[in-house]
């Protein structure tokens, strides 16, 4: 059973579709506490007779936690979408960003508070802060801009502390603005649509932010631009299975804001039973 959290009922909500979809379903504890070990964790699924396609719904896991688990559903023959190098790869930003430079804002990594400030410059105020697996978006802009070199001190020791968003590196982004009509209070919901893709084929595309929103439509010309921007995405990246984020800058142009492993990305507003049914297409036909 998942801990609540924010995710859950989204996760939920998937789960319900996969099964409609006519995915077979196996749960497994959320971590090691209950079972010890890996192998534990997977020893009521039964072994499968050739290797199976498999995907793995959740919270995301540590890196540590997904080799594991890839392990023994290999042993089992469930073979997940992605190895656990290119989860790694498109989970955690300084992975990717390789792959996707200039389709993104310019970024760097640090390890610390003495190398930001050191290499602030390389970037210029005001900086976006994040982790190199998540933001802390949800406590508001305040939280992830740094405009000068004090905030920017406590803006990376903030992330550093958390380790499941930083795993000890934190990325200094240029901040570059969205088109929005909305905020969450001083947090711009800029225009940005999740995108998933497997083997650079997209899968389903649905606007990032859960709420209604006029600039969740897009007119033939912006799917294709933004669709093409996903795939090409995905396509640098070395993974089969890539969610991916594209934002609208204020131009009217398209960025990366940042890639994911589907596996632990939220839904947004795509349709789940559509994704389900065409994710088992796409793999029982290759």
């Amino acid at each position: 059973m998942l801990p609540p959290s924010p995710s859950r009922d989204d996760i939920a909500r998937s789960l319900q579709a996969a099964r409609l979809a006519n995915w077979r379903v196996f749960e497994i504890p959320p971590d090691f506490s209950e079972c010890e070990s890996a192998d534990n964790a997977l020893q009521h699924i039964p072994i499968q007779a050739q290797p199976t396609p498999t995907v793995w719904l959740g919270y995301i896991p540590d890196a540590a936690r997904y080799e594991a688990i890839y392990a023994a559903a290999h042993s089992r023959n469930l073979v997940l979408l992605n190895t656990p190098t290119q989860h790694r790869t498109v989970q955690e930003f300084d992975a990717a960003y390789p792959f996707l430079q200039g389709l993104t804002p310019h970024s760097i990594i640090v390890t610390s508070e003495t190398e930001a400030l050191r290499r602030s410059g390389e970037i210029g105020f005001p900086i976006f802060v994040k982790g190199v697996v998540q933001s802390r978006k949800s406590r508001g802009l305040a939280a992830c801009v740094a405009y000068n070199k004090a905030e920017l001190e406590l803006r990376v020791r903030a992330l550093l502390d958390l380790e499941l968003r930083s795993r000890g590196r934190v990325v200094l982004r240029e901040l570059v603005r969205l088109r929005h009509t909305r905020s969450h209070g001083d947090f711009p919901l800029g225009r940005e649509f999740r995108a998933f893709l497997l083997d650079g084929q997209l899968l389903a595309l649905g606007f990032y932010w859960p709420h209604d929103d006029e600039g969740a439509l897009l007119n033939q010309v912006e799917r294709h631009a933004v669709e093409n921007l996903a795939r090409t995405a995905a396509l640098n990246l070395p993974a089969r299975f890539v969610a991916v984020d594209v934002g609208q800058l204020e131009s009217g142009e398209w960025t990366i804001i940042e890639t994911g492993d589907p596996q632990f990305s939220g839904l947004s507003q795509i349709a789940p039973l559509a994704y389900w049914n065409k994710l088992h297409l796409a793999l029982t036909t290759h």
